[in-house]
């Protein structure tokens, strides 16, 4: 791992995406912008894809699949998965430089969730697909009196129209790629206009340094968000995985339901951070401050439900005020620094709008509620700390994506897992208690995919993640992360 302080690394961004194994401008030969989020300057251009750059894209992978052995030689998927993973760690200093000017992420983020950890997934998925079980034998019976031998084989879907956000570009871009190409899938990406060269430049590794055969992967960038709509509505595509809202991703179910394709998503997350009245309350408070801070809160998992005793109210308001004081936001190459800013100025308006809601429904601020005073440039916001709302209120329920936290009281362990589960989502959550076995039961009550307790960390490549309710369909990440990719073939001979 190179030098987390050394940040003045260059990097030269992708224009072009990423098609039948070559890169290309789009046919109409336009492009956008990628702007910088910490600075409001424009890095560069990349292509413009439409409906006939993502026809392309489609017809590339349906070749590949098939009239390639790609989807059956699991000793060429895990080669060339290894040969990608190799070819990201050589050029990690460069990614990492890439990725907090285009994102805005801190740079020490980038050695974790932004660049470092999917990296490592990429590698454990290569892993699992060299020592899985793709055929696994059930051995004879007679059903109906026919003696017969059975077996049941796992094969790739098909292809996988996969839609990513900009807020962990690497992270869920190589969460989809890995276990759909581990499976023997081939695969059109289409990024988020907000980040494109966080993918684009997964096309240049590819081309240059793997042996991934063309159509395997494309990459298709454009300015228009609904572009990745396409992949829903396509005969030729067998599966989409999406992350983002969950708005968007009933519209992504409901498009695909018209071919009956398969769907995974991973969608929006209200996450409590929930404080027992045995629990060490300056250290869980800290940790919940902390938490909203990092990114801006722009994370799907970031828990902005801060539930505490009333009885200790008060005293949990102070403890994480002080804190989240503390983690103002601040230049993202810094590697002190843990709030950078929002994506785009587009993303901070609408943070903004949640915060005039907050005082209209009755809130108040104990800190922040507003632009960074001393940083004119870029889309930053302060950390904000917010009371005197309940469960009910819109900015408790809905998905702000902001460094923004609000708290509120519970009457008990019975209280405080009612609050939490009344949310339409269920990602994650965290409970903090000195009596593990009293966590562990508030935490087996609460509807989420994930929870941490006492600070402790499910994420890691081989932990399965997803949410219930509208927060998703299906599971990233462990074996059930690449058993999402696959379908099930049930086989029988005479015995």
């Amino acid at each position: 791992m190179s030098d987390p302080n050394a940040n003045t690394t260059t990097f030269t961004g992708e224009e072009r995406m990423f098609v039948a194994g070559k890169r290309r401008p789009a046919r109409s030969k336009k492009v956008f912008a990628t702007i910088n989020p910490a600075t409001e300057e424009t890095l560069g251009v990349a292509a413009d894809g439409d409906a006939s750059d993502m026809d392309d894209a489609i017809a590339a992978a349906r070749k590949a699949f098939d009239e390639t052995t790609w989807c059956r030689d699991v000793e060429r998927r895990v080669s060339s998965l290894r040969q990608l993973h190799a070819a990201m760690e050589r050029h990690a200093d460069e990614l990492r430089a890439m990725t907090v000017a285009e994102v805005g992420t801190p740079l020490s983020m980038t050695y974790t969730a932004q660049l470092d950890a999917p990296m490592e997934g990429l590698a454990w998925i290569a892993d699992l697909a060299e020592r899985y079980e793709w055929e696994r034998d059930l051995g004879d019976a007679a059903p109906l009196g026919i003696a017969s031998h059975r077996w049941v084989r796992r094969e790739a879907r098909g292809v996988v129209g996969a839609i990513t956000p900009w807020n962990v570009p690497h992270q869920i871009q190589l969460a989809k790629l890995g276990p759909a190409l581990a499976a023997g899938n081939t695969v059109v990406l289409k990024p988020a206009p907000d980040t494109p060269w966080c993918a684009t430049v997964l096309g240049r590794l590819i081309e240059e340094e793997t042996d991934i055969p063309p159509g395997v992967v494309n990459i298709v960038t454009s300015s228009d968000h609904s572009l990745g709509a396409q992949l829903a509505t396509d005969p030729r595509v067998d599966q989409v995985s999406f992350t983002g809202s969950t708005v968007t991703g009933k519209k992504v179910m409901a498009a695909s339901a018209e071919t009956v394709k398969s769907v995974h998503l991973e969608l929006g997350g209200k996450s409590a951070f929930v404080v027992l009245d045995d629990a060490d309350l300056r250290g869980a408070c800290a940790t919940a401050a902390f938490t909203v801070c990092t990114h801006a809160g722009q994370g799907c998992v970031i828990t902005t439900r801060l539930l505490v005793p009333r009885a200790l109210f008060d005293e949990a308001v102070d403890s994480t005020a002080r804190v989240m004081g503390k983690l103002g936001a601040g230049d993202p190459t810094d590697p002190g620094t843990i709030c950078g800013p929002l994506i785009s100025d587009r993303q901070r308006r609408r943070v903004e709008e949640y915060l005039a809601l907050a005082v209209a429904d009755g809130g108040s601020f104990v800190i922040g509620g507003g632009r960074t005073a001393d940083r004119p440039r870029g889309f930053f916001i302060d950390p904000t700390l917010i009371v005197g709302l309940d469960n009910s209120s819109r900015v408790a329920q809905e998905e702000i994506f902001g460094p923004v936290l609000v708290v509120i009281p519970h009457d008990g362990d019975d209280d405080a897992v009612a609050l939490a589960n009344d949310s339409p989502y269920g990602l994650s959550g965290s409970v903090w208690s000195a009596d593990r076995e009293r966590a562990v039961g508030v935490a087996n009550r609460m509807r989420t995919g994930t929870v941490g307790i006492n600070g402790g960390l499910w994420f890691s490549p081989d932990v399965p993640f997803g949410g219930y309710r509208q927060s998703g369909v299906g599971r990233e990440a462990g074996v059930a992360g690449l058993e999402e990719y696959l379908e099930t073939k049930s086989l029988a001979e005479p015995a």
